[in-house]
């Protein structure tokens, strides 16, 4: 069994064929499915100009969630400081905390989200890449408008989004719940957490130490169906590899005929040992194994994979093994 609590990351994948009006709408549906299911938290990441994941921004989409399910918490995972106004992130998301009291997160993040230079500086106004020192004030000026600007009453639950030992540093420093993404580069785990626990400064947004890993995670009936569905996946990693970052998500099928070069197949193979693939009793030995080796507060699992039906009945085989408690 799974013993702490589990939470979903959309990232909306757009298949190939498909219109992106149809990705979004089966955000909505996928909402409803894992609230239906039990799990914790379910938050959107922030994507621009990628043929693959849709660009939806996270504060929409967690609006147009909340307006649909009951109790599951909803936010970013993340909305990226450097694209975005900090008085604006701290309206918008303190407007939906007083909508929806007690469910919306506000997950912060530093990337721009896209691989184009172009659409980088477009969405920076044409300003380059944000420095640390610059990532440090948007955050610490996040957080001062919620508190200074937005109106009184409850206000969302900030997260520092990290995938290295720099964004720990950050997260400690400002006292923040840290959302490690190990789905991304999992090499950085232990010794940014470690970092994180050892110089974390208790905050009025959180007390002590607060860890949520993120995990790529495919669950199927039966291996051979768990390595079909993570196929799409693995042509779009393979693509950023070597650089590209324009590759469209294909069908199961289209990548089950895709041919890998050895170094692609031995850098997929890295990974997947890292992440959580396979039969269900496969899976939760794995989620289980790392929340072990992490101390990990909470996990949060992100399975793109091609179809709703297929992406929530993997949720629904990994919820069979979580205790899917609340968390808090």
């Amino acid at each position: 069994m799974i013993s702490i609590p589990i939470g979903a990351l959309e990232v909306a994948m757009v298949q190939t064929g498909a219109r992106a009006v149809d990705t979004v709408r089966d955000t909505a549906a996928f909402a409803r499915g894992v609230e239906q299911l039990g799990y914790t938290r379910l938050w959107y990441a922030e994507h621009h100009h990628s043929p693959a994941i849709g660009a939806f921004p996270p504060v929409v989409l967690t609006a147009h969630a909340a307006a649909s399910t009951a109790s599951i918490r909803l936010g970013s995972g993340g909305v990226l400081a450097p694209n975005h106004a900090p008085i604006m992130l701290a309206e918008q998301f303190g407007t939906l905390a007083a909508l929806h009291e007690g469910r919306i997160d506000l997950g912060i993040g530093r990337g721009p989200g896209t691989f184009d230079e172009p659409t980088m500086r477009a969405l920076r106004r044409g300003a380059g890449p944000t420095t640390d020192a610059e990532y440090r004030e948007d955050v610490s000026e996040i957080l001062r408008f919620l508190v200074d600007e937005v109106p009184p009453g409850p206000l969302p639950e900030p997260w520092l989004l990290s995938s290295s030992t720099a964004g720990a540093t950050l997260a400690a420093e400002l006292g923040l719940p840290i959302a490690f993404a190990h789905h991304i580069r999992p090499d950085n785990t232990l010794a940014a957490l470690a970092h994180y626990r050892e110089h974390f400064t208790p905050s009025r947004w959180c007390e002590r130490p607060r860890v949520l890993l993120c995990v790529e995670t495919v669950c199927a009936d039966t291996q051979e169906q768990a390595a079909r569905l993570s196929g799409p996946m693995d042509v779009v990693k393979a693509g950023l590899l070597k650089g590209q970052s324009d590759i469209p998500f294909p069908t199961p099928e289209e990548a089950a005929a895709h041919v890998f070069t050895e170094a692609e197949a031995q850098a997929l193979t890295g990974f997947r040992a890292a992440q959580a693939y396979g039969t269900p009793e496969t899976v939760a030995k794995q989620l289980s194994d790392l929340a072990a080796l992490t101390g990990a507060d909470e996990l949060m699992l992100v399975t793109p994979v091609y179809v709703l039906a297929d992406r929530l009945r993997s949720y629904e085989l990994v919820a069979g093994y979580g205790t899917l408690e609340a968390a808090s």
